[in-house]
């Protein structure tokens, strides 16, 4: 039987955006019985933003910490947290956990070794784009990683968080990004972490600039790897 998939809920939309991943990859498994359970679980994401705002790390890793206890109460083996700020708790979390979780970081950073990348932009909220989360992981494998400049870091944080978390992004908005994207790419980039959850509302048009890495999206195919890991049908067995 395969195991029963977690998800740890920040973000509505990006926490939404990764379900709905994980039910279509899910779908394409030929064997209904081969095809996971998912539980989600959240808090009222101002929770989140409150502790964010106060630099409360230590509880922002006791909530998803009691998230991961309540979801390995309905049944889940293992969670995942489609939440890039999140994950800078996410090893203190890890250590009052009940159940494993599989790291969005370390899988890019793999993906981006394997793709031979060297220099990489990054978007996300400013917190992710001038923090360790993804600098220290990609640092440790000798990939350059590269941000906006303050004006459009700031502008991003803003779209972010006044716009795509209630899930509607104006066109202006995306317009910014794509600048932002724009001088990533002169600057030498060969490729562009979308590092918030909520990437797919924000980027519009900008993601045919670079070559696109989607977190969220490597965060949900190895959800599903991982948990046919103990069936017998192979992952690849799809319709």
């Amino acid at each position: 039987m395969p195991k029963h998939i977690g998800i740890a809920a920040v973000s509505p939309e990006g926490s939404a955006f990764c379900y709905r991943l994980i039910g279509r990859r899910a779908s394409e498994i030929t064997r209904p019985d081969h095809r996971p359970l998912v539980s989600l679980h959240n808090r009222p994401f101002s929770t989140y933003v409150e502790a964010l705002n106060a630099g409360d790390w230590e509880g922002i890793a006791e909530m998803l910490a009691d998230s991961a206890t309540s979801l390995r109460d309905a049944g889940a083996d293992f969670c995942v947290l489609p939440d890039n700020v999140a994950h800078h708790a996410l090893p203190m979390a890890e250590a009052n956990s009940p159940i494993p979780w599989l790291s969005m970081i370390d899988l890019v950073a793999h993906a981006i070794e394997e793709n031979g990348c060297s220099t990489v932009g990054l978007v996300g909220t400013r917190f992710v784009m001038s923090g360790s989360t993804y600098q220290t992981a990609l640092g440790l494998k000798g990939i350059h990683l590269l941000v906006p400049d303050e004006a459009h870091m700031e502008e991003i944080d803003r779209i972010i968080f006044r716009e795509a978390i209630y899930g509607r992004v104006r066109e202006e908005s995306q317009a910014v990004v794509r600048e932002a994207v724009e001088d990533l790419s002169r600057r030498g980039c060969d490729s562009l972490i979308l590092g918030c959850s909520e990437a797919n509302l924000i980027m519009g048009d900008a993601t045919r600039l670079l070559p696109a890495i989607d977190p969220v999206e490597l965060l949900a195919e190895e959800a599903i790897n991982f948990a046919l890991a103990g069936a017998s049908e192979s992952v690849s067995d799809t319709g």
